[in-house]
């Protein structure tokens, strides 16, 4: 067993069919977890739809009952880059209640990991790349609504710049943004987080990792954040078709395990959400997600002692 939960839905797939964005990889994720005994049944728990109130936090009431209603205009469309469905629209209702379920379990448990999530480019009033709603920004309002964090931090670690989470909460000092993504892709604007890496185009693990790891062992240090919520992107890695970094499946992985020991090493919980991935295989984007569950088990199982040693490392 692992030592925190999974979160997952079997409605997750966004219902896409034959697209770039492979929404497939959430139940494909799933299955290899299990198939590889890296989880068991009893790691995982299914989430609730979040209320339209907790939508509602971070979205307009236009943009919800136009993502409720299918009412969506062909220039809402063309933003969000993928069709509309109902099944899309239950998809990222489970997917936003799923990460305010992994952020309540990360609470208690120290750490959890949703299947799904990380649509970082979600803005409050419009959906874009993909991404209907901020489930993560969602998540975090839900956390503060309730009183059980002040402060929250956004490691986002997709090859596409944050532009929806900056923009969400660019005038708010309670959410500490950090965003290292390719500077010459998508999206075009690239609304200001507090912390922007941006990297040259394919740049390799050792520059990647060596930019990362201090920022965010640094942040962590001045924010003191009460969570921090992981968008653990597959897309810098070589074979990524959307993205033109260089990064090896171990160099992703080292990313991953480098966030969570110095989180750990705070004692600051973390939540995990999936994000980009669109490698000519699909099998090779399944992969680098499960080895985030992999790197966060490793970690957990890490004694205190191994971590200060390995902190900053």
């Amino acid at each position: 067993m692992l030592p925190f939960k999974l979160v997952y839905h079997p409605r997750y797939d966004l219902n896409l069919g034959a697209h770039v964005f492979p929404s497939q990889k959430f139940r494909l994720l799933y299955e290899l977890l299990l198939r590889e005994k890296i989880a068991v049944h009893e790691d995982i728990v299914e989430p609730d739809r979040a209320a339209d109130e907790d939508l509602l936090r971070v979205h307009t009431l236009e943009w919800i009952t136009k993502l409720k209603t299918g009412t969506l205009t062909p220039n809402d469309v063309m933003k969000l880059e993928v069709p509309y469905s109902p099944e899309l629209a239950e998809a990222v209702w489970l997917a936003a209640g799923g990460t305010i379920l992994a952020g309540q379990l990360a609470l208690r448990d120290g750490f959890a990991s949703n299947l799904t999530g990380g649509f970082h480019h979600a803005h409050a009033n419009h959906g874009e790349g993909f991404c209907a709603v901020h489930d993560v920004a969602i998540a975090i309002r839900r956390l503060q609504a309730d009183g059980l964090i002040k402060k929250a931090m956004v490691v986002d670690t997709d090859v596409h710049h944050g532009n929806g989470t900056a923009h969400i909460f660019r005038n708010d000092d309670s959410v500490f943004t950090l965003s290292i993504h390719q500077e010459h892709n998508y999206p075009a604007y690239k609304p200001p987080s507090n912390v922007d890496l941006a990297l040259e185009d394919a740049v390799e693990d050792e520059e990647y990792l060596s930019a990362l790891l201090p920022a965010v062992e640094q942040s962590l240090d001045e924010f003191h954040p009460d969570i921090l919520f992981y968008v653990g992107g597959a897309d810098p890695f070589c074979e990524d078709q959307l993205g033109g970094l260089r990064l090896t499946e171990s160099g992703l992985k080292a990313r991953d395990k480098g966030v969570f020991r110095a989180a750990r090493s705070g004692n600051i919980p973390v939540a995990t959400t999936l994000a980009g991935g669109y490698a000519r295989r699909v099998e090779d984007t399944i992969r680098i997600h499960r080895n985030t569950i992999l790197a966060a088990q490793e970690v957990a199982g890490e004694s205190p002692s191994r971590l200060h040693a390995t902190h900053g490392s």
